[in-house]
C-alpha cells in the first residue's frame, strides 16, 4: 500500500474532561502544542493531514491542516471524529490517531498498512502487550474510507463504543512492542510528567 495515498486524521475533538476540561490538543508539552507533536510524527507517514476539533479552531488551522467539526452533535466521542474525518477524506484510506499520543511510533502507519492487507482487513488496530496486560487501542487505527456507510449507521442508532462499533467488520490486530509509544496524556500531573521525561 501507498502510504502518500493514506489521509491522516488527529481526533482533537474530546472536551478533556480529565484535564479539567481544557483543550487537550493545545496545551504545551515540551514547548510545543501536544496536538502539534502529534502531527509532526504523523507528517511524514502519510500524504495528507486533517484535524477533527470542536472548539478553538483558529489555533488548530494554524499548524497548516484543514479542520473540521464533528458532524454529530454534543461530543459525540472518537467515533463521531473518525465519522467527520471519513467524511471528509479523499484518499481510499484514512488513519486516525488522538491528539495527546506525543510519542505515536514513527512506523505506525507503515505496519498497520501491512497488516490490513495480510489480512484483507477492513480496518487494521495497534495492540500493545501480551496475556493479561493485551492492550487494543482503537483510535490508532487504519481503515477504509468506504466504511463511512457502515460508521453512519451505527451512530443514527445510537452507537458509541469503538470496540463495538468494529466488531462486525475485518480486523487486523497489528502487535506493537513498545507500549509506551501509545501512551495518552490525559492529565496535567501526567503532562508535566512527560515532558520532563527523556
Amino acid at each position: 500500500m501507498d502510504t502518500s495515498q493514506i489521509t491522516g486524521l488527529i481526533l482533537a475533538g474530546g472536551r478533556g474532561t480529565r484535564m479539567g476540561t481544557v483543550d487537550k490538543g493545545l496545551q504545551l508539552f515540551r514547548d510545543a502544542p501536544m496536538a502539534l507533536h502529534v502531527l509532526m510524527r504523523l507528517s511524514p507517514q502519510v500524504g495528507y493531514l486533517m484535524i477533527n476539533a470542536n472548539q478553538n479552531i483558529a489555533p488548530y488551522e494554524g499548524f497548516g491542516a484543514p479542520v473540521w467539526q464533528d458532524e454529530f452533535q454534543g461530543f459525540a466521542g472518537p467515533l463521531a471524529g473518525l465519522h467527520t474525518g471519513l467524511t471528509h477524506c479523499e484518499t481510499d484510506y484514512m488513519v486516525s490517531v488522538p491528539c495527546d499520543s506525543p510519542f505515536l511510533p514513527a512506523n505506525l502507519v507503515a505496519r498497520l498498512a501491512a497488516g490490513l492487507e495480510e489480512k484483507h482487513a477492513d480496518l487494521a488496530v495497534a495492540v500493545t502487550g501480551e496475556g493479561e496486560t493485551r492492550q487494543p487501542h482503537p483510535v490508532f487505527c487504519l481503515l477504509k474510507t468506504s466504511l463511512l456507510p457502515h460508521l453512519t449507521l451505527y451512530l443514527q442508532e445510537g452507537g458509541r463504543k469503538f470496540d463495538k462499533w468494529y466488531a462486525s467488520l475485518e480486523v487486523a490486530e497489528v502487535h506493537f512492542d513498545d507500549e509506551d509509544a501509545f501512551r495518552n496524556i490525559n492529565t496535567l500531573d501526567e503532562l508535566h510528567k512527560f515532558a520532563a521525561t527523556p
